[in-house]
């Protein structure tokens, strides 16, 4: 079980942050066969990025949405988001082409979506609970080192995420 930190926490980090969400929706359950293919080919990437520590990826987490998984990624840099996206020796473009292929042979049986957010501010707070989301792709800090209420964590003017 994860620890718990007592007190309000907070996300340190300072540089450039995107914020890339990634998901499948499964239309026809009755098609395993053809959506689990797309859902497993997910976690060879995760590990493939998590072993990089040059990736960009600062860390990731995979929440159950409306019709299928969800990823939730923070990256350091868009440009090295968009350089594995589309490296041919990394294990998400053949992914992609299979994918493609497989949506052209069953069209509508599984959907995919990402959305990419290049972050200028960011706050976050998390009370009486395990480090997760920013603050676990980055690092925690007591709140009480970036202020005690959210307009003051938030840094209202700043054009930077920094701690």
């Amino acid at each position: 079980m994860a620890e718990i930190k007592s007190g309000r926490m907070t996300h340190a980090y300072e540089g450039e942050l995107v914020v890339f969400l990634i998901g499948m929706r499964i239309n026809r359950w009755w098609r395993p066969d053809l959506w689990l293919p797309v859902f497993n080919a997910m976690p060879p990437m995760l590990a493939e990025l998590s072993k990089d520590p040059d990736s960009g990826m600062l860390g990731y987490r995979l929440l159950l949405g409306e019709g299928g998984p969800m990823l939730v990624m923070y990256w350091n840099s868009h440009e090295k988001l968009y350089a594995y996206a589309s490296n041919p020796d990394a294990t998400h473009r053949p992914a992609w082409g299979r994918f493609n292929r497989r949506a052209r042979k069953a069209p509508g049986v599984v959907g995919i979506w990402h959305e990419t957010f290049q972050v200028s501010v960011a706050e976050s707070i998390y009370a009486g609970m395990p480090v997760r989301g920013l603050a676990k792709a980055t690092s925690v800090v007591p709140v009480g080192r970036r202020g005690d209420r959210a307009v003051e964590r938030y840094g209202e003017g700043r054009t930077s995420v920094a701690a």
